[in-house]
C-alpha cells in the first residue's frame, strides 16, 4: 500500500524524520492508523529485529532505527488515546531490587515496542509489590525482570510468589533474564519464561501473552 514500504524502510534506515515525515502524509491521505503502524513501523522495525538478531547490523543500528519509529509512533499517540488503535499486549519491565544493571533490560523494552507491545519500564532497584502494583494499573499481562547479580535473582522469586499470593499467577506471566540467570534457575523461581538475550526475550514473551495459563 502506497507509503507503507516507505514508512517501513525510513525506520530501516534510522530515518527519523522521514518516519516522521510520511506517517504525517499517510494520516493525510486517510490511511488507518493501525495500518500505519502495523504495515508500516512494525514491519519495518521487525526487519531491523531481524537482522540485529542475525549479527547483519549492530546496537547503534537498532538505537537509531528505534528512534526512527519512536518518533512517528509519537504522530499516532493521539489515536492510542481515542481507542483507535492497540498495542500487542502491555508489558511491565524493571531490573530487580538491590541491582542497578539495565543495559539488557533497556535493549529488550525497545525491540519490545519495536513489534508494537507498550511497555512500561520501571527503571532499576525495583521492589517486588512494585512490579505486581504497576501491572495491575497498566492492564499488563507479562512482568519482565533483569538482575545481572547473583544475589539478588531471588527477588524474582518474590515476584512470582506475590502474584501467587494475589491470585494473579495465571492472568500475569513472567519471564526473567539476566547474566545470572539460566532455564534451570527461572525454573526453580517459579518464572514463566527465561530470555537469554533481547530478541529471544521479545519471541517469548509473544507467545506469553498469545498462550494463556
Amino acid at each position: 500500500m502506497k507509503y507503507l514500504d516507505e514508512i517501513a524502510a525510513k525506520v530501516q534506515d534510522g530515518d527519523d524524520a522521514g518516519a516522521e515525515e510520511l506517517t504525517r502524509a499517510a494520516l493525510d491521505e486517510g490511511l488507518a492508523p493501525q495500518s500505519i503502524l502495523d504495515g508500516g513501523l512494525i514491519a519495518g522495525m521487525t526487519v531491523v529485529g531481524q537482522r540485529f538478531s542475525d549479527y547483519e547490523i549492530f546496537l547503534p543500528d537498532l538505537l537509531l532505527a528505534a528512534k526512527a519509529m519512536q518518533t512517528a509512533v509519537t504522530v499516532l499517540e493521539p489515536y492510542f488515546l481515542k481507542g483507535e488503535m492497540t498495542a500487542a499486549g502491555t508489558v511491565v519491565l524493571g531490573t530487580v531490587r538491590g541491582d542497578l544493571h539495565d543495559i539488557g533490560k533497556n535493549l529488550v523494552g525497545i525491540m519490545l515496542k519495536g513489534v508494537g507491545f507498550r511497555v512500561i519500564d520501571l527503571g532499576k532497584d525495583v521492589a517486588p509489590e512494585v512490579f505486581v502494583d504497576t501491572a495491575v494499573e497498566q492492564g499488563a499481562s507479562v512482568i519482565g525482570m533483569s538482575a545481572l547479580l547473583t544475589t539478588t535473582a531471588p527477588v524474582m522469586a518474590e515476584v512470582v510468589n506475590l502474584l501467587g499470593e494475589r491470585g494473579l499467577s495465571g492472568e500475569i506471566r513472567t519471564i526473567v533474564g539476566g547474566a545470572p540467570m539460566s532455564e534451570e534457575l527461572a525454573a526453580s523461581l517459579g518464572a514463566d519464561a527465561y530470555a537469554f538475550d533481547a530478541p529471544s526475550a521479545v519471541d517469548r514473551v509473544k507467545k506469553l501473552v498469545v498462550t494463556p495459563a
